[in-house]
């Protein structure tokens, strides 16, 4: 991909984003901490895999 359509897109993405922040502030907080969970489940599971794997 060129490096002025890579800019492009990077800044649309942010752009957007704020937007986003800004017209629904609680649906976006809820999307963070439902994409925290998420997170933190996959190294919890990562986690359990490799102690199950030792064990």
């Amino acid at each position: 991909m060129p490096a002025k359509v890579k800019t492009a897109f990077v800044w649309l993405v942010v752009i957007f984003l704020v937007y986003a922040i800004v017209q629904s502030p609680d649906r976006a907080a809820e999307i963070v901490k439902a994409l925290a969970d998420v997170i933190v489940n996959a190294f919890t599971s990562i986690g359990q895999f490799f102690g199950n794997l030792l064990s």
